[in-house]
C-alpha cells in the first residue's frame, strides 16, 4: 500500500512525516481472515498494533463459555494500541465479522515511531481522548430507552465507517446479538426495534450483500438525540 493511500484511509497518520510513514509500512505485516475467524486471541494482546484496511471486526470480552461484544470496528480503525503499554492479562479477543484485511506493526517498532514523530504522538493522544469521550457518551445513555441506545449505535457506525450510497448510508449487516451487546440492550429488543425501523422505511437490510442501508439517517439521528 502506498503511503498516500494509507494516510487517507487512516486519519491517525494524516499529519505524520512521510518518511516515518514509509518506514512504518515497510515493517508492517499483512493478514487476511475470513468471517468468523479469531483475528486476535486474548493471549496475543500487546504484541502488535493492528490496522483495519478492509472489513469489520468485533472486540469481545470472554466470560466463561460466552462472550460479550464490547466494540465493533470498521475500515480505517485500529486496535491493540492500549495493550502495548499495559502488560496486564487480557480477557478479550477480536473476531472477524466479515472477511478482513489487516496490517500489523510490532509493538516495539510502533512505540519507537511514537517517540520519533511528535505529530503521530499528538494524533494518538487525540484519538485516545475521542475514544474516552465515546465511552463517556455510552455511559450517559445507560438510562435511555432501548430505541435511543440502538439508534446511537447505528448512527455512530455510520459516522465512523459508513459508505454513502444512493440508498443512504451503508454499513455492514452486524448480527443483532452484537448490536444488542454494544447498545447495552436485549437481543429481543434489538430485533423488535430493527423491524420497526424497517417498517418505517428508515433502514433496510440487504442479506444478499450483508449490508444495512440507513435510508433516513436524519430521522435515525433525531431518534438518537444527536440533534
Amino acid at each position: 500500500m502506498q503511503t498516500e493511500d494509507f494516510s487517507e484511509l487512516f486519519p491517525l497518520f494524516n499529519t505524520v512525516n512521510p518518511e516515518t510513514l514509509e518506514w512504518l509500512l515497510s515493517v508492517a505485516d499483512e493478514h487476511e481472515y475470513p468471517a468468523g475467524r479469531a483475528v486476535l486471541m486474548e493471549d496475543a494482546w500487546g504484541n502488535a498494533v493492528y490496522f483495519l484496511v478492509s472489513g469489520w471486526v468485533k472486540v469481545r470480552r470472554i466470560t466463561g463459555d460466552d462472550g460479550v461484544t464490547l466494540a465493533i470496528l470498521g475500515q480505517g480503525d485500529f486496535f491493540g494500541e492500549m495493550a502495548i503499554l499495559d502488560e496486564s492479562p487480557r480477557s478479550t479477543d477480536v473476531i472477524a465479522l466479515s472477511s478482513v484485511r489487516l496490517l500489523s506493526v510490532h509493538a516495539q517498532r510502533f512505540i519507537q515511531t511514537l517517540f520519533k514523530d511528535p505529530q503521530l504522538h499528538h494524533r494518538m493522544l487525540q484519538v485516545m481522548v475521542r475514544r474516552l469521550r465515546q465511552m463517556n457518551h455510552r455511559f450517559h445513555l445507560r438510562h435511555q430507552p432501548p430505541a435511543v441506545k440502538l439508534a446511537n449505535t447505528l448512527v455512530a457506525m455510520g459516522e465512523n465507517y459508513g459508505q454513502s450510497t444512493e440508498k443512504g448510508m451503508e454499513i455492514y449487516n452486524i448480527p443483532f446479538k452484537d448490536l444488542a451487546d454494544v447498545s447495552d440492550i436485549g437481543v429481543e429488543e434489538t430485533t423488535k426495534i430493527m423491524e420497526k425501523l424497517d417498517s418505517k422505511g428508515w433502514l433496510k437490510i440487504d442479506p444478499g450483500r450483508q449490508v444495512i442501508h440507513m435510508i433516513n439517517l436524519r430521522q435515525l439521528t433525531h431518534l438518537a438525540g444527536r440533534v
